[in-house]
């Protein structure tokens, strides 16, 4: 579904995507949607945010030779 409607990043608020104890089994959702050309954005802190439009920007850290990275995470209130 995710792909059907052109979703290019998937991100929540908790620690993982993955189902609890998925990650010993492969990380398959992570496969998935990486696989896909999906990002992840894992972590986010979403309880203060209103409803509404948002300019999302995300500075990762820039780390050599790794596979991910933490990252600060903004958002923007955008006009209709």
């Amino acid at each position: 579904m995710l792909l059907e409607r052109g979703v290019r990043l998937v991100g929540n608020d908790c620690l993982s995507v993955e189902r609890f104890g998925s990650i010993m089994a492969g990380a398959p959702v992570h496969r998935l949607l990486l696989g896909k050309g999906i990002v992840i954005l894992e972590g986010l802190r979403l309880g203060g945010v209103a409803p509404g439009r948002y300019q999302l920007v995300t500075l990762p850290l820039r780390l050599v030779g790794a596979e991910a990275s933490p990252a600060r995470a903004l958002l923007y209130p955008r006009s209709r």
